[in-house]
């Protein structure tokens, strides 16, 4: 079967394809020339659509019906946000400042100079690991201590207060040859002061200022991030930064001011997935499929947290920064705060799975309009098994790797594997680590039931809808030219 040139031209504005006068020589052409050129139009105006158009939408009964249950629910997280609002973080002078870990006084200071010095004459004394079988004497005489003949070099290194109402004094500080940290000339430090000691002694050094090469690397992945996404790409950084306020103006000030953590991780969850959901992937039934199913993987999540921790007797108090926490306000439920952090740390990568699977069955939707409920969902199950395989692989990698040092003196220990995995250090990330998990897995099979329900509930008559009457005339076109083939 052959074609004319005319055939293959997209028609004019206010031509329908095979029905109006032909492009060049204004005659109408034969029905079979009219089937060709018809399916071959649509065909294309099909294919570019679903290829690089918008999502297909779907009818305005869903959309009620899908409406009607996000909109009470996102009513329901901005009372709880208003009601829980803790209106700013606390007022740390309400009480004694310990001193201890992050609970200090920091200003700001750098390194003047840095000389070399012998131990022995600043009294400093290196500190060497006592051997099996060595006593304190050998350990003295190996380290160059008393008794060993030789000179042990430190560094004394002169630091200078650059902020704060201290600003100008200057102090000194020992480092001895083993020490981890290393000054050097011109280094900007972060100083803790402690104003109720001696003068000589109200300074220290307690970090090293970071913030030019964090400033620096967040910058190339805001760079990074735009380059590739674009438009989206913006509209994520922006929901970052709209998460961390959450997170830092809500979810944290509301726990400490005595909330009951769960219920502020709640909420506060639900608000984050709400706002960067919608505003990355845009306010579509799409979109909500992802968050109804992320909303159903959540409180899988929270029912497993809770009934695991409570079972398996966790605490949650097993680090010194949650002992410092508890110590600091007391009415913290500790047990709670544990359970918050598996909610939140499961909600960004619940979010990835979801929007994957919702967009894998609309765009298999879009390649084969014709498919059934059951072969939709058994394909986009396919992508989702090799998804959630890679997933939950991350996850338990993640939590591996934030642990290394906990799980490394476990092995110097010699423990067997019974002994470290019920030890409560290690049970607490392994239950979250697999309630997380579950609730991925969960994710899939649910989501992609909701997102195939939703596109294959509308059928569009004979005659109906624009997208409906293009995808059923785009697959007669293609039968006319699969039979003329």
């Amino acid at each position: 079967m052959t074609s004319t040139p005319q055939r293959h031209q997209h028609p004019e504005p206010g031509h329908h394809p095979g029905h109006g006068p032909g492009p060049e020589h204004g005659q109408p052409q034969s029905a079979a020339a009219q089937g060709h050129s018809h399916g071959h139009a649509h065909g294309h105006s099909h294919g570019h659509s679903h290829g690089h158009g918008p999502a297909t939408p779907v009818s305005a009964h869903l959309r009620k019906v899908i409406a009607a249950i996000l909109v009470p629910f996102a009513a329901a997280v901005a009372a709880g946000l208003i009601v829980l609002w803790p209106g700013g973080t606390p007022d740390h002078k309400a009480h004694e400042r310990t001193g201890l870990g992050f609970d200090q006084q920091t200003v700001a200071g750098r390194v003047v100079k840095v000389e070399e010095v012998d131990c022995a004459d600043v009294n400093a004394q290196p500190q060497q690991p006592i051997e099996p079988g060595q006593d304190v004497t050998n350990q003295q005489s190996a380290a160059g201590g008393p008794g060993s003949g030789e000179k042990t070099i430190c560094e004394k290194a002169t630091i200078e207060v650059t902020s704060g109402k201290d600003k100008g004094r200057r102090f000194e500080e020992i480092v001895q040859p083993n020490a981890s940290r290393k000054f050097s000339a011109g280094q900007k430090l972060k100083l803790a002061y402690a104003p109720k000691a001696p003068k000589n002694l109200q300074y220290s050094v307690s970090d090293v200022d970071r913030a030019m090469p964090m400033a620096l690397l967040a910058g190339l992945f805001a760079l990074a991030v735009v380059a590739v996404g674009r438009l989206r790409g913006v509209f994520a950084l922006v929901a970052l930064a709209v998460s961390f306020g959450v997170l830092t103006l809500f979810i944290l000030p509301a726990i400490l001011q005595g909330s009951n953590p769960l219920v502020v991780a709640v909420i506060g969850g639900s608000a984050i997935m709400l706002i960067a959901l919608y505003m990355c992937h845009g306010l579509t039934a799409r979109t909500s499929v992802a968050v109804l199913g992320t909303l159903v993987s959540l409180l899988l999540i929270g029912l497993l947290g809770s009934l695991f921790i409570g079972w398996a007797s966790l605490t949650g108090n097993t680090d010194d920064q949650t002992g410092l926490v508890h110590g600091l306000y007391p009415d913290i439920e500790i047990r709670g705060l544990l359970l918050a952090g598996v909610i939140i740390g499961s909600l960004g990568v619940l979010d990835d799975v979801t929007v994957t699977q919702t967009s894998a069955v609309w765009e298999l939707r879009a390649a084969d309009p014709t498919a059934g409920r059951r072969a939709l969902y058994a394909a986009a199950m396919r992508i989702g098994r090799d998804h959630i395989a890679s997933v939950v692989n991350t996850l338990v990698l993640a939590y591996a790797g934030a642990s290394l040092p906990l799980l490394l003196l476990f092995s110097i220990a010699d423990s067997g594997v019974g002994t470290v995995a019920t030890s409560e250090l290690v049970a607490e990330e392994i239950v979250r680590t697999l309630v997380g998990s579950i609730g991925l897995i969960a994710s899939v099979p649910v989501t992609t039931a909701l997102a195939t329900l939703v596109v294959c509930a509308d059928r569009a008559p004979e005659g109906g809808a624009e997208q409906g009457g293009r995808t059923s005339r785009s697959g007669r076109g293609r039968r006319r030219r699969a039979r003329g083939r």
